[in-house]
């Protein structure tokens, strides 16, 4: 029996000898040859054996072979491998450029290119390349992809439209990307590619959830998981689970987060899929866990992650959540040195791949590492740049969703028009044959009719577009008092309250001028806080809310302020208490930034049926018309928003040198 163990050894390490040998032998060829035919095939058949197994390999193997496919004139033979290079060099090598270096000089011949589905997928792997920095110019490749994809590619077009939606997402053009997205999915439909409709309706949902639309993300998804199970797809079901608790975390949603993730890792463990998938569950599991005190639960995941022995080549994103879960858990577990160097590897993988959600995280990480190992200068630091960059994304959200409601109303706007110009259309080929038929008289009668409908409909369809523009600017002043609601609240509760304990710990040390640091920086939050969203209307009522307005204004700017102030507490509901408090606040801040005024009048009356406003100063005043035609003065546009809001009305009493009177009058 011993004798026979080595041979099977030998049986056993053939394939690998036969590997090696092949390469070798094919290396030769193409290096040794005379001629050009062979020494193509050689490479091509290098290409063939180191494709999954050695990107590195693959990629130069490619670049030779494209230059002698090109040598010879063999443009058709060099596309087809300038295509299978696109996304070793974009996603392994990092270097997305040269792969659009390398198409380009094929398109330089693409007169020579008959097939559609070649040079139709040169221009969709481009805009592949393109879309790593530079989303514009992606979006002219998948289109010119588009024109030269002919009908019988029905698939590469569905990518194309599929891709082109992704970027449009990207670039915050809502519409556009479900428009494409919508096209997508058909293509795939109508092919029975139901994988693939699984992307396109991510991309729908991922559409939202990026831009933190969270409530309609679920909704969507909640459809797609249905569909997924009347297509017996089972194998997604996992991922769209492991999703939703992505978006359950940013919500804050603790225990939302947990249950998704629990079905996501049942799911999963009856469909095995992507392994990706896999790493990422049981990685949010660990950090559930360490969060909740759960270290034996972390350390089980953590050991499941470890097993798979995952090859993270390429794939940035799964390295990313894997060093998220363990830096949790060793920090977690005390070892803060080994989570540190986990924390900072996975901020510059972060920043590598631009995913401004987990740059901001790996601050945060860092910043409870180094809290814990008493490095209090490094924690703040670390924190504050989690806090600088979780501005940026708030503002980006903001603009977002700005254009979601503005790209919602001018669909809805053209969607009217459409049916108006269809009605139209029909009501004349009615007239038409009215006209033939009737005699002169009722043709006149018809005509007339005609246009009083006309009249009419331009009449109703103007005060829709008005009350749709009202609706808009209200939801919006909604909206964004709520966002300032919640960002003031999470100043307030988190980073004020971790700066406190900061500023005891070092009074306990003993450490003065960090302690100083500490105070000035928890005054500054505290400013931030009250400017974001007036505490002072729920302590003190929207009265001495505008008294205190007022004194800070006297205490901390030269302009002198007189004031005669009814109380006007418990006249309004407190979302209009908030509207009368921001008029006041925009109109006073006006006078400090623009009016060039030394001094001030502020008057509030309350009648039997209104209150009156009055607000004054002797500044240099300002050419009304001209400035709110300004597109880039939103003061008194804002000003009148808040104003119809409250069913009041806004007077404004100027000219240049001679002051500014503004009154409002609201109704109780």
């Amino acid at each position: 029996m011993k004798k026979i163990i080595p041979l099977f050894f030998i049986i056993g390490l053939y394939p690998f000898f036969g590997y090696c040998q092949d390469i070798l032998h094919y290396e030769k060829i193409a290096n040794s040859s005379e001629s050009d035919e062979e020494r193509l095939v050689a490479l091509d058949s290098l290409l063939i054996r180191t494709f999954s197994s050695n990107p590195k390999a693959f990629i130069e193997y490619s670049l030779q072979y494209i230059e002698l496919a090109e040598s010879m004139d063999s443009i058709e033979d060099a596309a087809r491998k300038a295509m299978n290079l696109q996304r070793p060099l974009t996603n392994f090598a990092g270097d997305p450029m040269k792969a659009v270096e390398i198409i380009e000089k094929v398109l330089e011949k693409k007169h020579k290119i008959k097939d559609s589905l070649l040079l139709g997928g040169l221009y969709l792997k481009r805009g592949r390349a393109l879309a790593k920095g530079n989303l514009e110019r992606a979006i002219e490749d998948y289109t010119t992809a588009l024109v030269n994809f002919s009908k019988h590619d029905t698939l590469n077009k569905a990518d194309a439209y599929l891709f082109r939606g992704q970027a449009y997402s990207s670039m915050g053009k809502f519409v556009k990307a479900s428009e494409n997205f919508t096209q997508a999915y058909t293509r795939y439909e109508d092919k029975k590619e139901y994988a693939y409709m699984v992307y396109a309706q991510q991309g729908v949902i991922n559409m939202f959830s990026m831009n933190g639309f969270y409530d309609k993300a679920k909704k969507e998804r909640d459809l797609l998981i249905s569909k997924m199970k009347l297509l017996e797809l089972d194998s997604y079901l996992a991922g769209e689970y492991y999703n939703q608790a992505i978006d359950y975390r940013k919500m804050g949603e603790g225990e939302l987060e947990f249950k998704s993730l629990l079905k996501a890792e049942e799911l999963y463990d009856k469909t095995p899929s992507n392994k990706s998938t896999f790493l990422g569950i049981h990685a949010m599991l660990i950090v559930y866990y360490c969060e909740n005190n759960q270290f034996v639960e972390a350390k089980r995941h953590l050991d499941l992650i470890e097993a798979l022995d995952y090859n993270f080549s390429g794939d940035i994103a799964s390295e990313i959540n894997y060093l998220s879960g363990k830096a949790a858990y060793l920090k977690a577990t005390g070892e803060l040195e080994s989570a540190l160097t986990l924390a900072k590897t996975k901020l510059e993988l972060a920043r590598q791949l631009g995913i401004e959600d987990e740059i901001m995280a790996s601050h945060n990480l860092l910043s409870d590492i180094y809290f814990c190992a008493g490095d209090l200068l490094e924690s703040i630091e670390s924190s504050k740049a989690a806090a600088e960059l979780k501005d940026i994304i708030y503002n980006k959200s903001n603009t977002n969703a700005l254009l979601y409601y503005q790209t919602l109303y001018e669909a809805e706007k053209r969607e009217k028009e459409l049916v108006k110009k269809n009605a139209s259309i029909s009501l004349l080929e009615k007239d038409n044959e009215s006209f033939k038929k009737a005699a002169l008289f009722g043709g006149i009668a018809i005509l007339l009719f005609f246009g009083v409908i006309l009249l009419y409909r331009n009449q109703l369809h103007l005060k829709e577009n008005k009350l749709l523009h009202e609706k808009f600017s209200q939801e919006l002043l909604v909206f964004q008092e709520n966002e300032r609601r919640r960002i003031s609240k999470d100043l307030h509760d988190g980073i004020g309250q971790q700066l406190l304990v900061i500023k005891n710990r070092l009074m306990l040390a003993g450490d003065e001028d960090t302690k100083d640091m500490v105070n000035q920086t928890i005054e500054e939050v505290r400013g931030i806080s009250r400017d974001l969203y007036p505490f002072q209307l729920q302590e003190l009522g929207i009265t001495k809310a505008i008294e205190y307005t007022l004194d800070q204004i006297d205490e901390n700017t030269t302009l002198f302020i007189s004031s005669e102030i009814d109380n006007i507490d418990n006249i309004f509901s407190k979302e209009d208490e908030v509207n009368i408090y921001r008029i006041v606040q925009e109109s006073l801040s006006n006078i400090l930034k623009h009016a060039q005024a030394g001094a001030g009048k502020i008057l509030i009356k309350k009648l039997e049926k209104n209150v009156i406003i009055s607000i004054e100063d002797n500044g240099s005043g300002f050419d009304f018309s001209e400035r709110y035609k300004n597109s880039k003065s939103l003061g008194l546009k804002t000003l009148l928003e808040r104003t119809k809001v409250l069913n009041g009305q806004m007077k404004v009493n100027t000219k240049k040198d001679s002051g500014t009177l503004i009154e409002f009058q609201f109704p109780i």
